[in-house]
């Protein structure tokens, strides 16, 4: 009898010690270790990072635990051409059950900044939790798969594209001592995300058509965000971060996109374009003053009694308020007691930094009666924003 129980024992532990921590017989119905992925969409040389919820590979209540590096259970992680694993993940805290890990992607060769060079070293490596290296295409795929139990393997999978580059800037418009920040959003440009990446980008104006290229420094090490800070200057040549900028002036800035979505071509690229204004520290109401005006005879005397069928000259000066040039249109329209207009004329030219500068539009009236001048100053025919409020006069034509 003794011998009998003592058999009946042996038997028990036997049986109780060879019983693995894996499942055996999952319950399929319900998630019982899903495989999780911080994105659906990684660029091509992303960091994945990679979690998977198995309380059943808990064998540790107390420790720290580890899946994937089993032989038998292995977590694969593949592309179509290359692939990782056995690879190991480990439990986040002791008796979690929740295992993680990361993987870098390496892309492939690409120049990306057209200086005849590549710019990625692709390469496939590591076993995890947090050194592998993966070489991907650009319109790649990227399955993680887990063998959870025997025969029983689990898979997600992601996309890997490149994203077509944005660039902007921080204000509609900027003064002439406000500092200019550009940014450019571009994933791709994240060539290693554990580290600040730069790219470059152009600057340019209507006042200096060349421009300039300035490096601009990711704003984190994963975050593919770039940014930029530039100066105006009105009395120094552009250099460096500074770009000769006057008022008025659009800026523009560009940036070469080399890594672009489909149906693009790998080998394409784009000019990625954003423009914004630059402001006076004036308003632009005050740029700009009408000093005088009045009615002249041919000779340019100034008359107070008008005749009809004799030609009169309108004069008028205007004085730029600004230590900078003015771009300017005048403009003359005269209306007789109808509120008709009968006569209608403009000149177009640029103010000198405070110049002052006499206009003198001829006209010759051909009915009596009351007419009435109306003198404008715009930026332009194109963008009639008043660099001066409107100036009238009635007059009495005999």
């Amino acid at each position: 009898m003794v011998t009998r129980q003592l058999l009946f024992a042996v038997i028990c532990v036997t049986l109780f010690t060879s019983v693995s921590f894996a499942e055996k017989i999952p319950d399929y119905y319900k998630p019982y270790a899903p495989i999780s992925l911080d994105k659906s969409v990684y660029t091509w040389t992303d960091k994945i990072h990679i979690t998977i919820v198995s309380p059943s590979w808990n064998e540790n209540k107390n420790g720290i635990d580890s899946i994937g590096d089993d032989q038998d259970h292995q977590v694969k992680i593949s592309t179509a051409s290359h692939s990782l694993g056995p690879y190991r993940l480990t439990e986040t805290s002791p008796n979690s059950g929740i295992f993680t890990g990361e993987v870098i992607l390496t892309g492939f060769l690409h120049d990306v900044d057209d200086d005849g060079n590549s710019d990625t070293t692709p390469r496939t490596s590591g076993n995890g939790p947090t050194n592998g290296l993966l070489e991907v295409k650009r319109d790649d795929g990227i399955t993680i798969s887990f063998e959870f139990a025997d025969g029983v393997v689990l898979t997600t999978s992601a996309k890997i594209s490149w994203n077509l580059g944005e660039i902007v800037f921080s204000n509609p418009n900027y003064s002439t001592d406000e500092p200019i920040i550009i940014r450019v959003n571009d994933p791709d440009m994240n060539l290693n995300p554990e580290s600040l990446d730069q790219i470059i980008i152009g600057a340019s104006t209507d006042s200096d058509s060349a421009g300039i290229s300035v490096v601009a420094v990711e704003t984190q090490d994963n975050s593919g965000i770039f940014e930029s800070t530039i100066s105006l200057t009105q009395t120094s040549e552009s250099s460096g971060n500074r770009i000769h900028a006057f008022p008025g002036d659009t800026i523009t800035a560009k940036y070469e996109d080399r890594t672009l979505p489909s149906p693009y071509g790998v080998s394409d690229d784009l000019d990625i374009i954003a423009k914004s204004s630059i402001e006076s520290n004036i308003p632009s109401i005050q740029r700009v003053s009408i000093e005088a005006l009045y009615i002249a005879d041919s000779s340019g005397k100034q008359i107070n009694e008008l005749m009809k069928d004799k030609q009169i000259q309108i004069t008028s000066h205007i004085h730029n308020n600004q230590d900078y040039p003015q771009p300017f249109t005048s403009i003359i329209q005269i209306t007789d007691e109808q509120n008709r207009i009968v006569s209608l004329s403009w000149i177009t030219g640029k103010l000198s930094e405070l110049q002052n500068f006499e206009l003198s539009q001829s006209w010759t009236p051909i009915n009596s009666g009351n007419y009435q001048i109306e003198a404008f100053v715009w930026k332009s025919l194109d963008d009639p924003s008043p660099l001066v409020p409107s100036y009238a006069k009635l007059f009495f034509v005999k």
